[in-house]
Order: C-alpha cells, then structure tokens, then sequence
C-alpha cells in the first residue's frame, strides 16, 4: 500500500510540475523578448523599430527582436523542451537505477537459482530503480508462494506473473509521463514557425508593393521576421524529435530488462516446482 501511495504522489507532483511550469515558461519568454531582445542597445540609435546594430551579441539579439510576435511562442516552446527534456532526462535516470541493469538481473538470477532469494530481495535494495522496485515485488511474491500450500504450481506462477505486471503497471506511467509535450514540441514548434514565415513574407511583399521605391526597412524587417521564425521553430522541432527518440528508447530499456527480470522469475520457480 505505501508503494502505491508514493507511485500516486509522484504521478501527482509530474502532473503538478507540468501546470506550474508551462505557464511559468510563458511569462519567462515574453520578458525575455521584450527586455533582453528588445533592449534598446541592440538596435541603431537606441530604437527597436530601427535596424540591429552592425555587429556582435547585440546585433544577434535585435536580429531576433526583429522575428515579431511570434519569437516568444517559439522561445517559450524551446524552453518547455529544454525544461522537459531534463525532467525526463533525471526521471529516466533514477528509474534506471543506481548501476548497470544488466548485472543486476545477473546477480538476481544467480541468487535464485541458488535458491537465495533474500539475497535477491537485498540485491534490490542496493540497485533501487523501477526494474529492482518491480523485481522486489516478484520476489516478495515468489517467497509467499513457496510457502503457500493450498495453490498448485500453475496458480502459483500466475500469480507470480500477475505481481510483476500490476508492478510494471505502477512504473511504467511514471516514466511515459510528459513526454507527450515534447512530442508536441516537435510538430508545433514547426506549424508555428511556418505560420511566422507566411506573415513575415507577407509582410515583405507589402513593402516591395508599396508605390514608388519599395519601403527597405520594412522589407528587410519582413523577411528577418520569416527566416528567424523558421530557424528557430525548426531547430527547436528538431531538438525535441531527437529528445523524444532519446527517452522513448531509454523506457524501451528498462522495459525489456523488466521483461527479461520477470521471466526469469516464473522459469525460475516453474523448474524448482515441477513436482
């Protein structure tokens, strides 16, 4: 029951975080649009609406600045990727465990069939994790099953198996929780920066169609505002497709070591009771 009880108060504090944090990112972009991009220093004669200075740091932030108003949509989705990518990134490490997965079902498959299962039971406690949380809970499972005497042996490895996936059922959401928003990042990061680009164009071409000589402020700051857009929607989308892929293949990890654990256990005790 406390197993459970912390498997919801973790569920409860990722679901937390996400509120508290996305609306919090919101508000950190548009100050950081409006007072570090939009400085006046940046720009020629201390004016926004003016060009960005010739050169250096200054001249790559009005550059920017000169993105529009859709800068701090996609400045705040970069940050959400960031934010959330280390989220995961610490979540998945700590599920991992404290050393290599691999050892560990070693060690625990040795102790079993040795038939020492507290030493199993204490090689969990050492490794801690999701896959040494859902192994404890088998091997507490397998104990209680040796000695169990009105179950035959069928009923007991179901029963064994029936302890590992409501384990696994526990874990797993824990460890799938917010990646969806980075999955998100990576489709709306690119929509956003595609519609950034079509007003930025359409802003350039109403200056070159503007009678007599074009409007060249206008026109630069038109096409500044498209190609900023797309740069940073896209490397943002980009980003976050790779964090995705990172994360999902870490989960698929610890999934197979959780599978590999689990069938371990139930050979295990179907061949020390074939009788």
């Amino acid at each position: 029951m406390n197993k459970v009880q912390t498997q919801k108060s973790e569920s409860k504090f990722s679901a937390m975080f996400a509120s508290f944090a996305i609306p919090v990112l919101v508000v950190v972009a548009i100050l950081i649009y409006m007072f570090v991009l939009g400085n006046p220093a940046n720009f020629e004669g201390n004016d926004p609406t003016k060009h960005p200075v010739p050169e250096g740091i200054n001249h790559v932030l009005g550059l920017i600045y000169k993105g529009g108003f859709i800068v701090p949509i996609l400045i705040s989705l970069v940050l959400m990727s960031i934010t959330f990518s280390i989220e995961r990134f610490l979540t998945i490490g700590k599920a991992a465990g404290k050393g290599s997965a691999e050892s560990f079902v070693r060690k625990v498959q040795a102790n079993l069939a040795s038939g020492n299962i507290d030493a199993a039971i204490a090689e969990c406690d050492v490794q801690q994790g999701s896959v040494a949380n859902v192994v404890k809970s088998a091997l507490h499972k397998y104990k209680e099953m040796e000695a169990n005497t009105e179950l035959d042996k069928d009923q007991k490895v179901l029963a064994i198996q029936k302890e590992i996936e409501e384990s696994v059922s526990l874990e797993l959401p824990m460890l799938e929780k917010n990646l969806v928003i980075i999955a998100t990042m990576a489709s709306v990061s690119t929509l956003i920066a595609l519609l950034g680009t079509v007003i930025g164009m359409i802003k350039a071409f109403s200056a070159l169609a503007t009678s007599g000589s074009p409007d060249s402020t206008a026109l630069a700051n038109g096409i500044s505002e498209a190609l900023i857009n797309t740069a940073l929607g896209i490397g943002n989308s980009a980003v976050a497709t790779i964090m995705y892929n990172v994360f999902t293949t870490k989960i698929d990890k610890i999934t197979y070591t959780i599978d590999e654990a689990g069938f371990s256990i139930t050979q295990t005790f179907a061949a020390a009771h074939k009788k």
